[in-house]
C-alpha cells in the first residue's frame, strides 16, 4: 500500500469514528431554558454550557460527573466578526448578520464557528467571567478566533474508543495514560482546553490551585489547560451562573402554574 493509499484510509476510519462518537443516543428532551432571552442577554467572552446528547457526550459525562459534556465561546453576533473563511461558510449556509456565533471544537470538526441556534432545543447554561473588562473579553475573543480551523490531535480518538473496552482486557501497550492520570485527564480530548487556554492569556481564573505559602499567605498556581473540563466554569466561583429559566419572570405567580396531576382524571 503506497503512503497516499494510506492516508487516505486512515482519513477514512478517522472520520467514520468521529461520526460514530458523534451520533446521538438519548431522545431530545424539554429544553429548561429561555432560548430567546438567553441569546438576546450573550456578551462576548460568555462560554454556554451544553448538556450533549452524543456517544461522547455519554463518555464525558461518566468520566467527569457532570452533566454539562460541551461548551462553547460566544464570539459576538455574524456581523460583529471579520471576514474570513468560517464566516463566509455561516453566510454561504444562509445565518443571518445579526445570528449569536459560539467557537467550538469539536472531534472530528476541529476549531469552528457555529450559530447559536443549534442548540435552540437543548438544555444550555450561561456562565459569565464577573467584572471581566471589555478589553480582556475582546482579547479572550481574538485569542480564540486566532485558532479557527485548528484540527483536533488524532490520539485523542483512540484515548475516547479505550472507553468502550474492558480496561483489564486491553494489552498494556494500548493502555491510554489517560486512565491511570485520573478523570482529569479527559479534558484534552474536549472543548473546554482551548476556552481555558483564552481566559488564561489575560490571566483570569477559572479553578485555579490553592496554597499556603510560607508566611501563611494564598499562592495561586495556575492549572494546566489539559485539566479544565466544562463542569469547571459551572463550579468557579470566578464565574458567574447566568439562568435564564423557561417561566422567567412568571415563576413569581407559581401558585398559578398548571401541573399534569391538577387535571381531571377522565
Amino acid at each position: 500500500m503506497s503512503d497516499t493509499d494510506s492516508r487516505d484510509w486512515r482519513a477514512r476510519v478517522i472520520a467514520g469514528v468521529s461520526r460514530w462518537l458523534r451520533q446521538e443516543t438519548r431522545p431530545l428532551g424539554m429544553p429548561r431554558n429561555d432560548f430567546e432571552r438567553l441569546c438576546e442577554q450573550l456578551r462576548p467572552a460568555d462560554v454556554v454550557l451544553v448538556e450533549g446528547r452524543t456517544r461522547i457526550s455519554g463518555i464525558i459525562q461518566s468520566v467527569t460527573l457532570s452533566s454539562w459534556t460541551h461548551a462553547g465561546l460566544y464570539v459576538g453576533r455574524l456581523d460583529d466578526l471579520a471576514a474570513g473563511e468560517a464566516v463566509a461558510r455561516l453566510r454561504d449556509a444562509g445565518v443571518p448578520g445579526d445570528m449569536p456565533v459560539l467557537l467550538e471544537a469539536e472531534i472530528g470538526r476541529g476549531v469552528h464557528l457555529s450559530p447559536i441556534t443549534r442548540y435552540a432545543r437543548e438544555h444550555l447554561r450561561l456562565c459569565r467571567a464577573r467584572e471581566l473588562s471589555v478589553r480582556d473579553a475582546q482579547t479572550v475573543v481574538a485569542f480564540a478566533l486566532a485558532r479557527l480551523g485548528a484540527p483536533y490531535n488524532l490520539r485523542q480518538i483512540g484515548d475516547l474508543l479505550r472507553f468502550f473496552f474492558p480496561y483489564g482486557l486491553l494489552p498494556r501497550r494500548w493502555r491510554s495514560s489517560l486512565f491511570e492520570a485520573g478523570h482529569g485527564d479527559m479534558a484534552r480530548t474536549i472543548c473546554s482546553t482551548l476556552i481555558a487556554r483564552a481566559f488564561a492569556r489575560v490571566r483570569y481564573p477559572i479553578l485555579p490551585e490553592m496554597h499556603r505559602g510560607p508566611h501563611g499567605e494564598v499562592v495561586l498556581h495556575r492549572r494546566n489547560a489539559r485539566l479544565v473540563t466544562p463542569r469547571d466554569f459551572d463550579h468557579s466561583p470566578y464565574f458567574e451562573i447566568v439562568k435564564y429559566p423557561f417561566f422567567g419572570d412568571d415563576v413569581a405567580r407559581y401558585r398559578e402554574l398548571s401541573w399534569a396531576d391538577d387535571r381531571p382524571v377522565p
